[in-house]
């Protein structure tokens, strides 16, 4: 029987040369990511032997980026991107801004026009989200404050690169590309303009505002049925996602985002985010393989300088931008090196920009082969820069007084006021953390009448506590010079309420060394982590499973009269 099995052969050529390839690249210490793109090229139209379909590996790959992101609205709220918004929004729209005159500078060198390098340098200046969250997932640092600001970042700069691509038809002949079915007078670009905005916030205010995917998601869950469940996950994922690209014109990708940010308001959001986890990443492999497949790799011996330019671009100046302007805005060296490593590739976006740019005759297809050259090479070097972030950190740190002196620079919010009450220095709680675990502790505290200082990473957050009357400072506790402006040296307790197993230790460690005697109280969220924690005699450890536990049983043993007290009852 001849059947059309072009799905089928897609998926088990990207699948299993994927698995191989990303198997040994694992075996030799290199990310397996560089093994699916390599098996993209593998399998693609630019080297010789069989060839997948290329038009079906985008579409899945494109399931793909829609299941990751809205795994990303899972665990990233709208106040978390509020309260990074200050160095998102304005540090987004400048390296976007930098990055596109650079590749326009670029493309006029190469004797293009302002309006192809104009699209050129926009594709460029965009990183691709799922490259970033596979590297801080990798490395446990999505929920931190770095990897949150650089989540943000990359959220600000998607939803710009949205609307760049629903304003670019109308404006292509002013660009000087194709007008056709777009021709337009000032006057209707301008309503173009309007109305784009209008339908993004429509958008926005409709699924932050509603509660009926948190509602049916409970109502299916009270069917017992498991696969139910999964499957009404993955269909409000696609299925939101799909209906925010054809009713608002917001791409697939920002669509599933917002899908995840309105789940999260479930209580089922933990249990929906591990029934997507094997399909979010099943199908981000195939991202990384569709982007192989696009890749020629005679490009590399046609153009060998005009890749190297497109990657310098990529790598090194989008980094330099990021790194001046976050270290402009006084976050540490740390932060600086994270957001910088984070926006060193393209992905997605600029495949989809760059598409539409040829599309409309704006950019010859040689460009397009260039981004995807660039694409290709930053995203396998990308994590190599993230690995790199500490030593690099640490070489310029003992290497530069600049450096040394930006690091300890002055933050208005990094020590307490000159007028703080003398309760709140000496005896009192220093409190590491202001998350969900934390507010709840501070809340019992200050109920109580315990004085207590919050030491927190969100220099937002720490604002915030100041203005409503709490005593509080900003960085990350793990510094010695956080915990010192605290007041530690005088402090009856620290307690840790986030779970960071990277720097727990070092905050033990000057308490320790500044208070003897103080008494330490660490939260963790893994049972193995919890048994060391113990074994190394940091402090009283609070397990979150095992405490859940203990209040459970608590409460199911007090509704119970022992058999002993019944009996003398009588």
């Amino acid at each position: 029987m001849d059947h059309n099995l072009s799905l089928i052969t897609t998926l088990a050529a990207g699948f299993g040369i994927a698995l191989v390839l990303g198997f040994l690249a694992e075996r030799m210490k290199i990310p397996a990511l560089v093994g699916y793109l390599v098996s993209g090229i593998i399998i693609g139209p630019g080297t010789p032997g069989f060839v997948a379909d290329v038009d079906l590996a985008s579409q899945l790959s494109e399931i793909g980026v829609m299941l990751l992101m809205f795994g990303v609205g899972l665990h990233f709220s709208l106040r978390d991107l509020l309260a990074v918004k200050r160095i998102a929004i304005p540090g987004a729209v400048v390296q976007m801004g930098i990055a596109t005159a650079l590749g326009m500078l670029i493309a006029w060198a190469w004797g293009w026009s302002w309006g192809t390098g104009l699209i050129f340098g926009l594709s460029l200046s965009c990183a691709s989200t799922v490259v970033l969250l596979k590297a801080l997932e990798t490395r446990g640092v999505l929920e931190t404050m770095n990897g949150r600001i650089a989540v943000g970042w990359l959220v600000v700069e998607d939803l710009a690169t949205v609307l760049v691509l629903v304003l670019l038809p109308p404006l292509a002949g002013l660009l000087g590309g194709s007008t056709e079915g777009h021709a337009q007078s000032t006057h209707g670009i301008g309503m173009t303009i309007v109305l784009t905005l209008l339908q993004v916030v429509a958008f926005i205010a409709l699924i932050a505002g509603r509660r009926v995917l948190p509602w049916l998601l409970w109502q299916i869950a009270k069917t017992g049925s498991r696969e139910l469940f999964t499957l009404s996950v993955v269909a409000a994922a696609i299925g939101i996602a799909f209906g925010a690209a054809q009713i608002f014109s917001v791409s697939f990708a920002l669509g599933a985002f917002f899908a995840g940010m309105v789940m999260r308001e479930s209580e089922f959001s933990h249990r929906a985010a591990e029934e997507s986890l094997p399909l979010r990443d099943a199908f981000s492999v195939l991202f990384f393989v569709s982007v192989g497949m696009l890749f020629k790799p005679a490009i590399l011996l046609e153009q060998p300088l005009h890749v190297l330019a497109v990657v310098a671009v990529i790598i090194v100046g989008k980094s330099l931008a990021a790194f001046g302007l976050v270290l402009a805005f006084r976050y540490p060296l740390n932060t600086a090196l994270t957001v910088s490593a984070s926006l060193a590739q393209i992905g997605e976006f600029s495949f989809i920009l760059a598409g539409l740019g040829v599309a409309l005759k704006l950019m010859p297809p040689d460009a397009m082969s260039l981004i995807l050259a660039g694409a290709l090479i930053s995203i396998a070097l990308n994590p190599l820069l993230f690995a790199a972030i500490e030593p690099v950190r640490n070489w310029i740190l003992s290497r530069s007084a600049l450096a040394r002196d930006l690091e300890q620079r002055e933050d208005p919010y990094a020590e307490l006021p000159m007028t703080t009450e003398r309760r709140f220095l000496e005896g009192q709680v220093v409190l590491v953390g202001y998350g969900r675990v934390g507010k709840r502790i501070a809340k019992a505290m200050q109920e109580r009448g315990i004085p207590f200082v919050i030491a927190d990473e969100n220099r937002e957050r720490v604002e915030g506590l100041r203005k409503a009357g709490f005593a509080a400072v900003s960085g990350n506790a793990a510094d010695p010079a956080v915990l010192i402006q605290a007041h530690i040296a005088n402090a009856a307790m620290l307690v840790v309420a986030v779970p960071e197993p990277l720097y727990v230790r070092a905050m033990v460690e000057t308490a320790r060394t500044l208070n003897p005697g103080i008494e330490i109280v660490l939260r963790t969220h893994s049972e193995d982590e919890s048994e060391l924690l113990r074994k190394e005699n940091l402090g009283a450890v609070f397990y979150g499973e095992e405490e859940l536990a203990k209040g459970m049983t608590s409460h199911v043993l007090g509704r119970f009269v022992p058999a002993e007290a019944a009996a003398g009852a009588h």
